[in-house]
């Protein structure tokens, strides 16, 4: 092999592995600052119609080209549930299971910090929603708007501080 041989199959190389390189830096880069447990401030929560739950813990994991997250609640009647879902940040839809209001949603990054999704039930929009991660990475805070699982008009601003 020539010297330009050799030095045309080194770029070529190295683009190849900068090309797959990118979007999995891309990735960690833009969803990273979701990882870890989240508790419910119930201080600085706001839910409308209330009341908010008496606890809930976020746990944000790395899956595949998204995340998996796994949301333990405590409502308001003492009720403990356990839901678990997929977020891809490719704008399709995916199941949620676990949750009544909602039993699927879609995702799409807006920034580093922010995310916004739809969440639909039966095939029906029923609400959005955008989580919001402060500069400092301490604090998750999630809006969502629409219907809840009894057709009431919702508004709620959850806060949520990092573990």
């Amino acid at each position: 092999m020539n010297r330009r041989s050799t030095l045309t199959l080194t770029i070529g190389l190295l683009s190849l592995a900068l090309a797959t390189a990118l979007p999995r830096a891309g990735f960690a880069q833009s969803n990273n600052t979701l990882i870890g447990t989240w508790k419910l401030n119930l201080a600085k929560t706001k839910e409308s119609p209330g009341p908010p739950p008496r606890s809930q813990t976020l746990v944000y994991q790395a899956e595949a080209q998204g995340l998996r997250v796994t949301v333990d609640t405590v409502d308001a009647q003492g009720n403990a549930s356990k839901a678990s879902f997929a977020l891809f940040f490719d704008g399709k839809s995916y199941p949620v299971t676990g949750l009544p209001d909602w039993d699927a949603s879609t995702y799409k990054q807006v920034n580093v910090s922010t995310t916004e999704s739809t969440r639909t039930k039966g095939g029906k929009e029923v609400q959005t929603a955008t989580r919001v991660v402060s500069a400092d990475g301490k604090t998750l805070t999630i809006t969502a708007t629409g219907v809840d699982a009894n057709g009431r008009q919702i508004n709620d601003v959850d806060v949520y501080d990092k573990q």
